[in-house]
């Protein structure tokens, strides 16, 4: 095994580490990672947590398998799908990779709420010393966006998690906002980690579906359910290791599906209640709650959405459940 467990000198700030902890892809020729990972007898599974997205899936696994033959790095490619209804897992097993249903795995845990819960459920079928989380609805996928965090993994001692960083343009028609990408990154996640983890700030896209770990690391920790995954497994990666264990990787830029702005409040609000979360468990947060009301209380939320439409004025609910999966280790007895 390599001495990427061997935990570094953590830096002194957050700009400390931004220098010392931030990497461009071409730094890691694929080649390379491929020999070194072989030096090191390691395995690398990559996950797709998948729902409705047809459309993308197969040219992403067509260019692991591209990447593969260049450069033997993903051992097994694993797509996790929310029973989707275009197709998508047809779409994923006629393209080679390995098709679980979300809501099968770990069954006895219930029906799976949202990305976080595949990714915590697909931990029980991975077979991978690294474990390296990929979103499937990126368009125009390029190879780095497979090999490019496994860079510092592999080749840094000490390194244990790597994010993803790049450029997110949104486009509109023919129109094209350079940095308009990764609104709830820009206006909610980034300004709750300056003020309640600032270590964590120097991360160019906290919340990019895109990072690796080894497979130890993932499974002592807890998954938040939802859009909530990303914010709970950086600040839980942070406590486990330090945040000199964790780097960043500029992969260049990135195009996937852009949200509503309706949707994306929904999603701002799990990253507030994710956040909220560990500041209460740390006892940073007290909120007033009657004497007795049991933790279970917080799970539930209602989220009310006032919205101008051409119809009227309209006030939408939604139950939003925030549910945390022990580290999968607990439930599965890994070593």
């Amino acid at each position: 095994m390599s001495t990427y467990h061997e935990r570094p000198l953590g830096p002194a700030s957050a700009a400390e580490w931004f220098r010392q902890r931030s990497y461009d892809y071409g730094q890691f020729p694929p080649e390379d990672l491929a020999r070194r990972k072989r030096e090191l007898g390691l395995t690398v599974s990559a996950v797709l947590p998948s729902r409705n997205v047809a459309d993308t899936v197969g040219g992403i696994i067509d260019e692991i398998h591209a990447l593969n033959e260049r450069a033997p790095l993903i051992d097994q490619i694993l797509v996790v799908d929310a029973d989707s209804e275009d197709g998508t897992a047809g779409v994923a097993a006629s393209h080679g990779a390995e098709v679980y249903s979300e809501n099968e795995l770990m069954s006895g845990y219930g029906d799976a709420h949202g990305k976080g819960d595949a990714m915590w459920r697909a931990l029980s079928v991975t077979r991978g010393d690294l474990v390296l989380y990929i979103d499937a609805d990126t368009r125009d996928f390029r190879p780095q966006l497979a090999y490019g965090v496994l860079g510092p993994v592999l080749e840094v001692p000490g390194v244990r998690f790597v994010k993803a960083a790049y450029r997110r343009p949104f486009r509109k028609g023919e129109s094209i906002e350079e940095d308009g990408g990764g609104r709830v990154t820009e206006l909610t996640a980034k300004p709750l980690f300056n003020l309640f983890y600032p270590e964590l700030a120097g991360f160019v896209q906290p919340l990019a579906g895109e990072f690796v770990a080894d497979r130890e690391l993932f499974c002592s920790i807890p998954f938040l359910t939802g859009y909530a995954v990303e914010t709970g497994i950086m600040i839980d990666v942070l406590k486990k290791v330090g945040l000199g264990a964790m780097a960043q990787v500029d992969l260049g830029e990135r195009q996937n599906r852009h949200q509503h702005l309706r949707d994306l409040s929904r999603m701002s609000y799990a990253v507030v209640r994710a956040v909220a979360r560990r500041l209460r468990q740390e006892g940073r947060l007290q909120q007033l709650r009657e004497p007795g009301l049991p933790e279970s209380f917080f799970q539930l939320s209602d989220y009310l959405h006032a919205v101008a439409t051409p119809e009227g004025l309209k006030l939408q609910e939604y139950v939003e459940e925030l549910v945390e999966r022990p580290p999968i280790n607990e439930v599965l007895k890994v070593k």
